[in-house]
């Protein structure tokens, strides 16, 4: 594994879009700050998804759990109730037992970027002990993305690529 990722892998960003609730503004109608990491974890369980595993995958079937080690956020512009926002999510820094994901909040509306972070994770065991990724999970978060088709259950190559 390499560290920073290759720089193929760098430009591939992952998408996920959400829709801003009303319980998550404050009184004056703008994002409460804590829901962008919240928004940063549905994009980088949907990138991992996005490639044929989930956190669930790891943790029940190999004993692997990527912990949130730092958070980093910088606000550049306000979200409001109702804001359509696209999650853009993509690794930055891949390492034998840590990973890091980058992320851009935009504003599906007028582009408009409204947040932008990352967040750096440790691959623990179930006690707490640091350990390297399990065998193929390095290589899927490398690899392009794939779909579950919604027919069959089936796990299909992506015919555009990563959107």
């Amino acid at each position: 594994m390499t560290s920073p990722a290759p720089e193929n892998v760098l430009g591939e960003w992952h998408e996920s879009l959400v829709r801003v609730r009303y319980a998550e503004t404050d009184k004056m109608g703008i994002v409460y700050y804590a829901n962008y990491l919240i928004w940063f974890e549905i994009g980088r369980t949907d990138f991992c998804r996005a490639r044929g595993f989930s956190y669930r995958d790891m943790e029940e079937n190999d004993d692997a759990f990527l912990v949130v080690a730092e958070s980093y956020c910088r606000y550049k512009a306000p979200a409001y109730s109702d804001d359509e926002l696209l999650i853009r999510t993509h690794i930055t820094e891949l390492r034998k037992r840590s990973l890091r994901f980058g992320y851009e909040i935009v504003r599906a509306s007028d582009g408009q970027v409204i947040a932008e972070g990352e967040t750096g994770h440790v691959i623990t065991d179930s006690t707490g002990r640091v350990r390297s990724f399990p065998e193929g999970y390095a290589q899927r978060l490398l690899a392009p993305p794939i779909l579950k088709s919604a027919n069959a259950g089936e796990i299909v190559p992506t015919e555009e690529g990563p959107a």
